[in-house]
């Protein structure tokens, strides 16, 4: 009897001592993710990053749609996104690279609004204003239909993505601004024409 009594404490105090360790396990782990992921949501975007962006921007200023598929997650998301597999992280990545997009487009509306006329300005606004709702609403939808964990990364992706989109034609449109209305037309024409060649 006291030989099972014995076995038994010692099953209760190696089943303890196992315990101990996988929390041990547990807990280094979760803290290692926590600083991983601290540091992701932290993070600033790079000198290098935002410099390929800005470059791969000015490359294709002639044609929106080359800018988008050459610019647009590409340079920075994917790569970030490469390095590490969590979804959390990728999120992180878009929201890094939304960063870069954001102060493009902020540099890029500024640069509008400073070219347009007064009767142009509040259109530029109300458009702007406009364009805001529409990215809000469009990239909270993957959150209503989705829903769940998966949700998360596509609306950070979608929000990055809308951004980029804006601040290209913002810069498209600043272009114009120089250009007197009644040659307005046919400067967008040659744009076009320009855009289909290639």
């Amino acid at each position: 009897m006291r030989r099972c009594e014995s076995i038994g404490l010692l099953v209760s105090a190696t089943a303890a001592w196992i315990f101990r360790a996988a929390l041990i396990c547990v807990l280094q782990l979760g803290l290692t993710f926590v600083a991983e992921l601290s540091h992701a949501q932290t993070r600033k975007p790079t000198t290098n990053e935002v410099t390929l962006i800005r470059d791969c921007v000015t490359k294709n200023k002639d044609n929106l749609d080359d800018g988008e598929r050459q610019c647009l997650f590409n340079l920075v998301a994917e790569s970030c996104i490469n390095k590490r597999i969590q979804e959390s992280i990728a999120v992180d990545c878009y929201r890094i690279e939304e960063l870069i997009w954001d102060g493009l487009l902020n540099e890029n509306y500024k640069s509008l609004l400073d070219t347009l006329d007064d009767s142009l300005t509040p259109k530029a606004r109300a458009m702007q204003r406009a364009w805001m709702a529409y990215r809000d609403t469009t990239c909270q939808f993957y959150d209503d239909i989705i829903g769940g964990s998966m949700a998360i990364p596509m609306h950070a992706a979608c929000v990055t993505r809308e951004t980029a989109r804006r601040a290209m034609l913002l810069k498209f449109f600043s272009r114009f601004s120089d250009v007197p209305q009644d040659g307005a037309a046919e400067e967008i024409d040659k744009q076009r024409a320009r855009s289909w060649r290639n």
